[in-house]
């Protein structure tokens, strides 16, 4: 097994990383703003071990499967998987033990690009093939990539992801209600009371889902479409000018003089605005809780496997899974 390691990429005007294997986690991004004041702008720990017990999630790549498998069950090649179910009666992020938790085989390093290597056995967390997956991160003048790659040696499915908790005031910030967001899509996937998608994809026009213009976080975030006192967490059908899931901006959140584009091949955005963080003592000595910050996750949709009419999420032998994420920052 790899021994838990940290790395730093660096590049212009104090913009720079630091990252784990462990979780292939981001554990730091240092972010100038409009006057050159440098930020941490995502939350997370001081120690490893705090890391590895508190909000597992934080800033790890989500595998294999992110975000919801409605009662961790999907049919393939007329075979049933049951996955671990972790999330009230569905399997949430890769189940019980996922990408989050694993200590990642770092490849190669420079002072601009790492890049790391997981093997997932066959039949682990419930899912069928063994799997190799490669997370590239890059770093370029102001700009953070992710690049996701992945083969099978059998059929499966797979769906990656960074969870960053974003706070672009600066990862001690007590709020992300003064955060400015635009989301480039027209639609969306209504969810059942499980929070998992009904198979319907839906206009975002008239309702609360409409981020098409710059809407301030804090005007939305208690409406009660959305989760009443906690926020936002929902998914956005991407806008795409040609198939193949080029890629093409997602988003664009604002705050303290610091803005980020996020750029990505992948076909849908979950929006999470840190809806049941605990209360913990962060990095910067602060505590967390709700509403601390939003993390963009670029992904395919929730629960795919199931819905035929969604992207599909399979990946056999023959092919290759291939997701870029871009963090421009301004």
């Amino acid at each position: 097994m790899s021994t838990i390691s940290n790395f730093t990429l660096t590049g212009a005007a104090g913009f720079g990383a630091e990252i784990s294997n462990y979780g292939a986690k981001l554990l730091r991004l240092m972010v100038p703003d409009k006057d050159g004041v440098v930020a941490d702008v995502v939350l997370g720990f001081n120690t490893m071990q705090e890391w590895q017990t508190k909000e597992t999630y934080f800033n790890a790549v989500i595998g294999r499967y992110a975000n919801r498998i409605k009662d961790g069950r999907f049919c393939l090649d007329g075979k049933v998987y049951q996955l671990p179910v972790n999330n009230g009666t569905n399997s949430l992020h890769g189940g019980v033990h996922g990408f989050n938790e694993k200590v990642w085989d770092v490849v190669s390093y420079d002072t601009k690009t790492l890049v790391l290597h997981y093997r997932a056995a066959d039949g682990e967390e419930g899912y069928p093939g063994n799997v190799d997956v490669t997370v590239t991160y890059s770093v370029e003048g102001k700009s953070l990539t992710i690049h996701y790659q992945a083969v099978s040696d059998a059929p499966t499915i797979i769906n990656l992801t960074n969870h960053a908790y974003f706070n672009l005031n600066g990862e001690t910030s007590p709020t992300v209600r003064d955060h400015v967001l635009q989301v480039m899509a027209d639609a969306y996937t209504p969810f059942d009371s499980t929070a998992c998608p009904t198979g319907e994809i839906l206009p975002v026009e008239g309702t609360p889902m409409d981020f098409r213009e710059p809407v301030r976080v804090g005007d939305r975030i208690d409406d009660s479409f959305f989760a009443p006192g906690r926020g936002i967490d929902n998914n956005w059908v991407l806008r795409k000018s040609a198939p193949g899931y080029p890629l093409e901006t997602a988003a664009i959140v604002s705050s303290s003089g610091r803005q980020m584009t996020v750029k990505t091949t992948a076909p849908g955005l979950q929006v999470y605005t840190g809806n049941w963080v605990e209360e913990n003592i962060g990095k910067g000595g602060v505590k967390y809780g709700p509403q601390n910050a939003i993390c963009l996750e670029t992904q395919n949709f929730p629960d795919a496997p199931n819905h035929p009419s969604f992207p599909s999420a399979v990946l056999r032998p023959a092919e290759t899974y291939d997701q870029t994420t871009i963090y421009a920052f301004e």
